[in-house]
């Protein structure tokens, strides 16, 4: 098969584009993430209570809190539960990275660290959302809980999203980050080949204006500057 009729996969890449929202999508979306980091710092107590039991605290044993958790609050599961479940995906990853640097012995200096509680004042804004969370409509995101952002496409994208991080920087801007399926597909083969010619196989020689070394002038310079040299 020949380069130009062949495709290889290459995996995922991701496209950021800013967002606007209306003051009521950007309350909700505040709201929807004080919901997730509730269940992050709920996971973070649970994970350190079941490392004292001597029990075990894998991704099935949250997702059955979180079932829980919805349960007994109202205004938990007032929320989205697709942004809810992702979080607790991103911390049984935390933590199976920090058990893992653990069972390895690496220096505390290389090791992750396990999952710490997440304050409101210090954490920043992040929602993950899979195809069941979110929608493409007329330019403008869909997210779960009737959420509604205007994006501002500054390029199209390749292929449909799988999903979408939504977050905030630190200056207070909304930005929609897409993961999409990418391929590779090398360019056709021409035939033609560039050289370089050094005309030499030896670097070339110093100037020959060049008698004295940077050191020995910063030497020179730095006994002229001494006090009671010159005196």
């Amino acid at each position: 098969m020949r380069a130009s009729d062949e495709t290889r996969d290459a995996g995922h890449a991701r496209y950021t584009y800013r967002l606007r929202l209306s003051r009521a999508a950007g309350r909700a979306l505040r709201a929807e993430w004080d919901r997730c980091r509730w269940v992050w710092n709920s996971c973070v107590a649970s994970s350190r209570q079941a490392h004292c039991d001597g029990e075990k605290c894998g991704p099935a044993h949250l997702d059955k809190l979180l079932t829980g958790w919805r349960g007994e609050h109202e205004w938990l599961r007032g929320g989205a539960s697709v942004p809810q479940q992702q979080i607790i995906r991103d911390f049984a990853k935390s933590r199976a990275k920090a058990l893992k640097d653990i069972k390895a012995r690496l220096p505390m200096r290389q090791r992750a660290g396990m999952p710490r509680f997440k304050k409101k004042a210090l954490a920043a804004v992040s929602l993950n959302y899979t195809l069941r969370g979110f929608r493409l409509k007329d330019s403008r995101l869909h997210l779960a809980g009737g959420i509604v952002a205007t994006v501002v496409w500054s390029r199209e994208l390749p292929a449909a999203p799988s999903s979408v991080r939504v977050y905030r920087d630190a200056l207070g801007h909304w930005y929609a980050s897409f993961v999409v399926e990418t391929r590779v597909q090398p360019f056709p083969e021409t035939g033609r080949v560039i050289g370089i010619d050094w005309e030499s196989r030896r670097p070339p020689p110093p100037h020959p204006t060049t008698t004295t070394s940077p050191t020995s002038n910063m030497a020179r310079t730095r006994r002229r500057n001494l006090p009671g040299i010159n005196a």
